[in-house]
Order: C-alpha cells, then sequence, then structure tokens
C-alpha cells in the first residue's frame, strides 16, 4: 500500500509531539540534600496525574567503595577513589543519556557529573580539564535544580540514615560550591528543608514542568 506525501506528512507531528513531551531535569546538592528522595515524589506526582515520568541516577559507587574499604582494612589513596568514581560516575552519565533520549514525558537525573567536580574540591584535589569541559558540556542542555539545604541539617540526615558520614567541613565547602555553580550558570536553587510536598512544587515552578 502506497503513503501519499500528505500521510507522511499527518505522521511527522507525532514524532515532533513526542520530543516537545520529553522534559529532563537533573537534580544536585551536597549529600543530605535528598535528591534521590526528592526525585521520586516528583516523578511519582508527575505519574499520578496520567503523564510520563522517569528517574536516572548517575552514582559514583562512592559508598560500595567505603564499605569494601572498611571490610578489608585498606585505606584507598583519595586520587585512587577520585579515579574510581569518575569512571563509574562518567559511564552511568552516558547511560543515562542515552536511556534519556529515547523517553517521552519527564525525565528527572539524580546527580551528574558536576557532582564529581564538587566532590574534587572538597578533597582538595584539581579539577583537571577533561571532567569540567565534559561535566559542562553534558549537562548544558537540561533544567538544574540545585537542592540548597544547611549543612548542618544534611549531616543530621546521613547520620540518621547511617550508611556513610560526612564531616561538617566537607558538606559546608560543597555547599558553597554548587552555590557558586548555580550563581554562575544560572541554575534554579530550591530550599531543601522545606517538606517534600513543597519542595516538588518548588521545584515544578523553578523549571515550569
Amino acid at each position: 500500500m502506497r503513503h501519499s506525501q500528505a500521510d507522511e506528512r499527518g505522521s511527522r507531528p507525532d514524532r515532533s509531539r513526542s520530543r516537545r513531551a520529553r522534559r529532563i531535569v537533573v537534580l544536585l546538592g551536597i549529600d543530605g540534600a535528598g535528591k534521590t528522595t526528592t526525585a521520586e515524589a516528583v516523578a511519582a506526582g508527575r505519574r499520578e496525574s496520567g503523564r510520563a515520568a522517569i528517574v536516572l541516577s548517575n552514582r559514583s559507587g562512592r559508598r560500595w567503595l567505603a564499605r569494601v574499604s572498611a571490610r578489608s582494612g585498606l585505606e584507598v589513596p583519595v586520587r585512587w577513589v577520585d579515579r574510581f568514581e569518575t569512571v563509574v560516575r562518567t559511564a552511568n552519565v552516558a547511560v543515562t543519556h542515552a536511556l534519556a533520549g529515547h523517553q517521552v514525558g519527564l525525565v528527572v537525573i539524580d546527580r551528574h557529573l558536576v557532582c564529581q567536580l564538587v566532590l574534587r574540591q572538597g578533597r582538595g584535589l584539581q579539577p583537571g580539564r577533561v571532567l569540567p569541559w565534559l561535566a559542562a558540556r553534558s549537562i548544558r542542555p537540561y533544567a538544574v535544580v540545585v537542592l540548597d539545604v544547611p549543612a548542618e541539617i544534611a549531616q543530621q540526615r546521613i547520620l540518621r540514615r547511617g550508611e556513610d558520614h560526612e564531616s561538617l567541613d566537607y558538606l559546608q565547602t560543597a555547599r558553597t560550591a554548587y552555590l557558586e555553580l548555580a550563581r554562575t550558570r544560572g541554575w534554579s536553587v530550591v530550599d531543601a528543608t522545606a517538606t517534600t510536598t513543597v519542595l516538588v512544587a518548588q521545584i515544578a515552578e523553578a523549571v515550569d514542568l
């Protein structure tokens, strides 16, 4: 059966609508800011309203490496830790980008390569050349929201979940780094001390969901 040009033109808006329907939002913030919980809440709210939504995560394997190090009694040099995490997170970001490109609806991305840059700063390591370039280039097309929370509150949350530990100095340094990135790159910043319901509403308003 032959398809006329009119038929072909008639099929194109569907693909165009699918592209327009896709929205990608990246959530950043210090450990304890509630990124994962908030990402799931944002996506759940969209699904409850009958719209497509998915959460994709870009983890670094940091907690896993810390547990392995603790069990073995071996202290891994900071530079080795950073190299391991950078490889893992970069691979996850590559997979996330590929998956996000095939989604329709809302895609909420939990963490990104920027997180590794903030980790390097907190550890006193040089940012390097490749990672800053790749982090900036890969996150540029997306709407970015920084979940901001005081370091003291973040530390309390981390201690309550009992999975890891972060020093107050590191959390303060990381918070400053995220806020500076948001200021220079025009990212939205929301108060992550609010209730989940309020926080989800703040994010929706910030990125016009």
